[in-house]
């Protein structure tokens, strides 16, 4: 009699379809929501492929007081038919109503914006991870960069410090 196999635990990491790394560095992120995400067959198929750019996306509320994903771009799935989906449409996200009203007071402050994170899978449903920002400068941009870089070279020389004195 054949051992069956145990289905393997699978990392939530593994799950994560599109990061928006861009925004980290274009954005001081100062609050996140997880939101899930109404989608049609097609788009979670082509999710599912791993495909989709949170690049130029943003979220905005609508008359009615419900938040929208706007320009985030998941391709057309190649193996589908006339009811394929358009690429940049709007995608409504679910969100708690408290949630809802604690964000739109939150960016009623000036200069700040709702950008997506991340786009993945949690237990069978496609998730967003969206962030409340606020817009840096140029300056900033290169204060962060420099602050990396330093934090990497001590990483280096402790790393080759303690590899000297282990020996």
């Amino acid at each position: 009699m054949a051992k069956e196999k145990k289905p393997e635990a699978r990392d939530p990491k593994n799950n994560t379809v599109a990061r928006n790394r861009r925004a980290y560095h274009d954005f001081t992120i100062l609050d996140t929501y997880e939101a899930g995400i109404v989608l049609t067959g097609t788009e979670v198929k082509s999710l599912r492929e791993g495909q989709a750019s949170l690049v130029d996306g943003f979220a905005a509320f609508d008359s009615r007081h419900e938040l929208w994903l706007e320009q985030v771009h998941i391709p057309e799935y190649l193996n589908g038919t006339w009811t394929n989906h358009p690429t940049r449409r709007k995608r409504k996200l679910l969100l708690h109503a408290k949630e809802l009203i604690k964000i739109s007071r939150q960016i009623q402050d000036p200069g700040l914006t709702i950008v997506p994170l991340s786009l993945y899978f949690k237990d069978g449903r496609a998730k967003v991870e969206i962030g409340i920002a606020k817009g840096k400068r140029e300056f900033d941009k290169r204060h962060t960069l420099r602050e990396k870089q330093d934090n990497r070279e001590a990483q280096r020389a402790m790393r080759v410090r303690n590899r000297y004195a282990a020996s």
